[in-house]
């Protein structure tokens, strides 16, 4: 059922989409939708993965490029086939995956954008402008601070920044809040009311409904590549019916907290761990904490705060400086990945893409990469393609990884199976240990309900798992206990009887320590 809200067009429209379709191979990305954006309004975009939001984004921002379809800004028709044409129409985008030079000062990044730059830059009317437009909107940027000194939550601004110097007057906003802090996201929300009171048009793309319930004047939901719901307006909705558009049927919350008592068998213990990170300061900074079989120990901090870092020390990919590391019983304090592995650890890395799978590889290869030196796959004369598609199969089935073939690069599959293909892979042989690093950043609710049930199949079945995750309620969900990384130390500590929103919040700020 298609639901069209009244009055579609109106007077104070600014951009409109009319019958959009874009195609990839094997896949109808965007099937002739349609969206409007209103002057002064918050217009979130929902939708499971692969449901086509951030394509339809990529279109109107000039990354990609329609088959079929109009773009009407100011009611006039407008060819947007690169991000220069966007730029000249007013639309300017921030990308999930913030694109700083971290090397560059904010006034720097920000120069980068402008139009019409002279052969001479007076970067004192620069920094003049980036602390006027700051203050306007309650920023608190420094011009001439590093990139690379500043937390995520103030590059997002630096973004924004960016874009409202460069004359943008609708925004497009990519999972704007996936990587801040509680406190972050309520400042984040609230410079978003204040740009709309300016008149700025802003499409978000989001799956935090309590956030589109919160700031998005209407919605538009994408299903398989077409709208179901456009241009309702939130008012009128709840988060329940958010939840059951997207996915097209009712979504039970998930309870798990009727759970059996994590056992004091010791998997896994760190203790007074030193760690240096990429530039060669300090990361992690006497960081001591046990994780005990059948049980879920989750580690909280806005991103930045070492636990990158911490993920790379637990599964061999930095070495420490001081400190000591038992899994299992065995001393794995300078031990290889290889050796990480043999001891029992399973490894959900935080960027799926890049580190968890070989996304030029096809499924079955990937899924064979941790088992293809051993019987049945492996044989005395190489590899068996039959066992290894076998294998593949039963994965595939079994972890619900929905693809069009086991040949089908690993790359072309959406976030949510993308995940469950490497948790397939993971969970497919006897462990310990279960170290996951935002093992959700970026999945819809169904995806994510997905992979939480896996969590508490591993513990009920007695495996300890360090979760690694800057969504509080993700933590509050799933975890026995937490401890929350400030700067590279553990600052506070808490069991689930304790779990405050509030005060985990404080504490990944610094405001609040109990370690």
């Amino acid at each position: 059922m298609n639901r069209i809200a009244p009055s579609a067009d109106p007077k104070d429209t600014t951009v409109a989409m009319r019958g959009m379709v874009k195609r990839f191979p094997g896949i109808v990305a965007n099937d002739h939708v349609d969206f409007t954006l209103r002057r002064g309004e918050v217009h979130a975009l929902i939708g499971e993965n692969g449901a086509g939001k951030t394509t339809l984004m990529n279109m109107l921002a000039g990354v990609q490029r329609p088959e079929e379809g109009e773009i009407f800004v100011h009611d006039k028709s407008v060819q947007i086939r690169s991000p220069r044409d966007a730029d000249q129409c007013g639309i300017a985008m921030v990308h999930q995956e913030l694109m700083l030079a971290e090397a560059l000062t904010v006034a720097e990044n920000v120069a980068l954008g402008l139009r019409n730059l002279k052969w001479q830059i007076h970067w004192s009317s620069i920094e003049r402008s980036i602390e006027e437009q700051s203050r306007v909107l309650g920023f608190d940027i420094d011009p001439r601070a590093y990139v690379w000194q500043l937390s995520i939550g103030q590059r997002q601004r630096v973004e924004l920044l960016r874009a409202l110097m460069r004359g943008a007057r609708i925004l497009l906003l990519d999972e704007p809040t996936a990587v801040l802090s509680p406190h972050e996201i309520h400042q984040f929300l609230a410079s978003l009311r204040r740009l709309t009171a300016q008149g700025m048009s802003i499409a978000l793309v989001s799956h935090k409904l309590e956030e589109i319930v919160q700031i998005a004047d209407r919605f538009t939901v994408l299903r398989k590549g077409r709208g179901v719901v456009s241009g309702v307006p939130t008012a009128s909705t709840s988060q329940t019916e958010l939840a059951s558009w997207m996915v097209g049927q009712k979504i039970d919350k998930p309870c798990h907290d009727v759970r059996s008592p994590a056992s004091d068998v010791e998997v896994l213990d760190v203790h007074d761990v030193h760690a240096c990170g990429d530039k060669g300061f300090e990361a992690l900074c006497h960081v001591s904490f046990k994780v005990f079989a059948g049980e879920i120990l989750g580690v909280a901090g806005v991103s930045g705060n070492g636990q990158r870092e911490l993920a790379d020390v637990l599964s061999g990919m930095r070495p420490i400086t001081s400190g000591r590391i038992t899994l299992c019983g065995n001393d794995v304090t300078h031990a290889t990945p290889a050796r990480f592995l043999r001891a029992g650890l399973a490894y959900i890395p935080e960027n799926r893409r890049t580190q968890g799978a070989v996304t030029s590889l096809s499924l079955a290869e990937n899924l064979a990469l941790k088992t293809y030196r051993q019987p049945p796959i492996a044989k005395r004369w190489g590899l068996s393609r039959k066992e290894m598609r076998s294998f593949a199969r039963r994965l595939v089935d079994t972890f619900h990884v929905q693809a069009v073939s086991l040949q089908q690069p690993a790359g072309h599959l959406s976030g949510g199976n993308l995940q469950r293909l490497i948790l397939a892979r993971e969970l497919s042989r006897p462990i310990s240990l279960l170290l996951a690093a935002q093992p959700t950043r970026g999945l819809d609710i169904a995806a994510t309900r997905n992979i939480h049930d896996l969590f508490m199949a591993q513990r009920k079945a007695g495996v300890a798992t360090l979760l690694i995750s800057e969504d509080l309620d993700e933590l509050s969900s799933l975890c026995d206990r937490l401890i929350v990384l400030f700067r590279g130390r553990i600052v506070a500590r808490f069991d689930r009887a304790s779990f405050h929103r509030d005060a985990i919040g404080r504490a990944m700020a610094g405001i609040e320590t109990s370690a």
